[in-house]
């Protein structure tokens, strides 16, 4: 960071009202001053600063010297060199389209029940219930569903046991602010913490550490990221599962994207609905982040290529490769060979190709923005 004081207004006019926002909502669990809060209404999903303090674009503290938004933002200024630097030592080359890692496997969950709830495998069901079960993290940062489950509405939750864990399985394809569990997860004891989300949101807590952003940043303990296109408003229950295919959203037991959106009922039936069909719907957030490949959490995740009860797993830190190891040493987990799914490497690299070219040109240029060809 530069040694002028970049607060809120910076931050306000160069990532939140400039189409850089993602809504991972890192500024606002790092505010000690309360005066940030999260509007998650009307397909918004952004930060905004309370009017008693400061007005919109500004903020009295920020005027003083706090800085600490700008600190734990995830597409401030040099955010992805800054975080490479700081988590690997170097920047990526244009040719790591999908980021720095160390291997590249294929990972499932050796415990029936993570297998059978879990998305893909049950990599990351099995991985927080062995860290929670090992003492790594005293609690998980998740999503789970509102109510019953049945409005299909996302929300941040804490995952302390392996019950939890358990019942918050699953992908959903709304957005959900996974680190405003944070505060949840402080008021009931936690230290070490683990934030499960896609890369806009693993990316913060590593730019919080690489940006020394104070104790919040020293109580993320491990990442897991989730290999993510996009996300969608809420609104595309209604107005297209409902209106143009007689999908109710109450009746949704379970979906997926697999080139397509997967949707399996509770009658037992199952849809598909062409993802072009759903791309009306991408969240604003989502429409230029460059980051498909979840590239700075310590393992990103992610079910794509021809096994579709596997997960593919990209370890990235030392800390990734200190649990993932630990974890198949235990038999928590069975792997395959990447080189028996070579198509799952193609289809990563050209994801993160497509994601890449999103970060706008007017924006601070990031290393690789303009990626190579795949081959």
């Amino acid at each position: 960071m530069p040694p002028e004081k970049l607060h809120w207004a910076h931050l306000y006019q160069e990532v939140v009202t400039s189409g850089l926002c993602t809504g991972c909502a890192a500024c606002i669990v790092v505010c000690p001053y309360d005066v940030l809060e999260y509007d998650d209404q009307g397909s918004r999903y952004k930060p905004f600063h309370i009017a008693a303090d400061g007005g919109t674009d500004d903020c009295t503290h920020g005027v003083k010297g706090c800085t600490l938004c700008t600190r734990a933002c995830p597409r401030f200024r040099d955010w992805e060199p800054e975080i490479d630097n700081y988590l690997f030592g170097r920047e990526r080359t244009d040719e790591e389209v999908a980021g720095i890692s160390s291997d590249i496997v294929l990972a499932r969950a050796t415990d029936p029940e993570s297998l059978d709830v879990g998305q893909d495998g049950g990599f990351v069901s099995a991985l927080l219930i062995w860290a929670l079960e090992h003492d790594v993290i005293d609690a998980a940062l998740v999503s789970d569903l509102e109510g019953d489950g049945t409005s299909w509405r996302a929300i941040p939750a804490v995952a302390r046991t392996r019950e939890e864990v358990l019942a918050t399985a699953g992908s959903r394809y709304t957005y959900c602010a996974n680190p405003m569990a944070y505060g949840d997860a402080i008021a009931g004891g936690a230290e070490r913490i683990a934030l499960i989300g896609m890369g806009c949101q693993t990316s913060a807590t590593a730019v919080m550490s690489a940006r020394k952003a104070g104790k919040v940043a020293r109580r993320f303990n491990l990442s897991i990221g989730l290999l993510c296109s996009k996300t969608f408003d809420d609104a595309i229950f209604s107005e297209l599962f409902e209106a143009r295919y007689g999908l109710p959203r109450a009746e949704i037991k379970k979906m997926n994207i697999k080139g397509v959106f997967q949707l399996w009922m509770h009658d037992g039936s199952y849809h598909e609905v062409p993802l072009k069909e759903a791309h009306a719907w991408t969240r604003e957030g989502c429409k230029a982040c460059p980051d498909f490949a979840a590239e700075h959490a310590d393992i990103s995740t992610g079910g794509i290529g021809a096994f579709n009860d596997w997960t593919l797993t990209i370890i990235r830190t030392e800390r990734g490769r200190e649990v993932f190891d630990a974890m198949v040493k235990d038999g928590a987990v069975e792997l395959r060979s990447i080189e028996e799914d070579p198509g799952a490497l193609a289809l990563l690299r050209r994801l993160s190709t497509v994601s890449r070219k999103r970060w706008p040109a007017t924006a601070v240029a990031m290393p690789g923005r303009i990626p190579v060809k795949s081959s």
